[in-house]
């Protein structure tokens, strides 16, 4: 419990310490998001033998969404940054802490569980669910770069027409996906 304690209030400076010193880097950002993400699993797995296995939920999560991205390729898209991740992070690391140092009646302990487990749900259900869009909203845009780049080398000997007359005319999807900040507001 005094290790956890202390590396959640290490987690909390060490970003603060490499943005004030100019050493932030996308390897120490995912370096950090993964040493976290070990410490919740550890955690949980510490606090499932007192409060029961479903706590398992929130150490597996992380590496669920992981394990999803293997069989789903949309699923491996990366996410634009989003503050409520960290806070739902440390939300995690505070309660499983608490859990595991027994401080409150289990009542209390297993609602603050549930609760953060709802709150990581709905983190990692909204980044699913914007990758599942981007997938949905993106694919057909990124097939219609492939047939330009194919057209280009000489793959192709005639583009491909629609079938129908306004899409070729201008009006129709083409001319919609002109720009991918359009189909991201779609």
């Amino acid at each position: 419990v005094g290790l956890a304690a202390v590396a959640l209030v290490l987690d909390a400076a060490d970003g603060w310490v490499a943005r004030r010193s100019g050493t932030v880097s996308a390897l120490g950002a995912r370096f950090d998001m993964e040493v976290d993400a070990f410490l919740i699993l550890v955690l949980s797995v510490y606090v499932a033998q007192s409060v029961g296995p479903w706590v398992l939920v929130i150490g597996a999560a992380r590496y669920a969404v992981w394990a999803a991205s293997w069989a789903v390729p949309w699923m491996r898209t990366p996410v634009p940054p989003r503050y409520w991740r960290k806070p739902v992070a440390a939300i995690q690391g505070v309660v499983l802490t608490v859990a595991a140092a027994d401080l409150l009646p289990g009542v209390a302990i297993n609602v603050a569980i549930a609760v953060a487990a709802v709150l990581l749900s709905e983190s990692f259900g909204r980044d699913v669910l914007w990758q599942w869009r981007q997938q949905r909203v993106l694919r057909p845009e990124a097939k219609l770069r492939a047939s330009s780049i194919a057209r280009r080398r000489g793959e192709e000997e005639e583009p491909r027409r629609s079938s129908s007359p306004s899409d070729d005319e201008g009006g129709g999807f083409p001319a919609r996906c002109a720009s991918s900040e359009r189909l991201v507001e779609t």
